[in-house]
């Protein structure tokens, strides 16, 4: 439910989806090494798109892409880029769609060697949140730069800096509600 009374980011305005999203997941501290990865591949396919293109076929992205189940994606091949292709409920970007196969097989090569997908991700922070000023929202940061060319050279790709930090402030790698958003002290 909406409380139109809360004061919230500008960026979600009005649209319920984009509300409910702000006010219960965007920022939140993720460390789910699965849902790191999804939210991750998420991004990659917003890349020149708005955000609320994506979020409006989540559901069918997560139905296409087994769950976002690495194990799963990792295994498909060229029939199921076909049927991703012909699939109208996802954004439908050959390169978007194999970038989110091998960065399967990538997350499933890590946890082989026994490296979590979410130690990895929150070892640039030593675990911690970073704050924003709540004030300016930068596109992408020496951080995010950082990451996005740890993760090229494991050969991820769409993870150039700006899909980095929209992707960070995502799953809550860095606070970046508005100093007026109620949000910004409960995560």
């Amino acid at each position: 439910m909406i409380k139109a009374s809360l004061k919230r980011c500008a960026w979600c305005g009005d649209d319920p989806l984009y509300v409910a999203y702000h006010d219960e997941e965007w920022g939140a501290p993720q460390h789910d090494p699965r849902m790191l990865w999804e939210m991750l591949s998420l991004e990659g396919f917003q890349a020149g798109l708005a955000w609320i293109t994506v979020l409006r076929k989540r559901e069918a992205f997560r139905k296409a892409f087994k769950g976002f189940e690495p194990a799963k994606v990792a295994r498909f091949g060229e029939k199921d880029i076909v049927r991703l292709m012909a699939d109208p409920g996802i954004i439908r970007a050959r390169a978007k769609i194999e970038a989110t196969i091998s960065g399967a097989r990538i997350y499933c090569e890590m946890a082989e060697r026994g490296e979590d997908f979410a130690d990895f991700c929150w070892s640039f922070t030593g675990g911690k949140v970073l704050k924003g000023d709540g004030k300016t929202v930068p596109a992408w940061t020496p951080l995010s730069e950082q990451i996005s060319k740890d993760l090229k050279k494991r050969g991820f790709k769409f993870v150039g800096p700006t899909i980095v930090y929209a992707w960070m402030q995502a799953v809550g790698i860095v606070n970046d509600h508005s100093a007026q958003c109620f949000r910004r002290r409960q995560v």
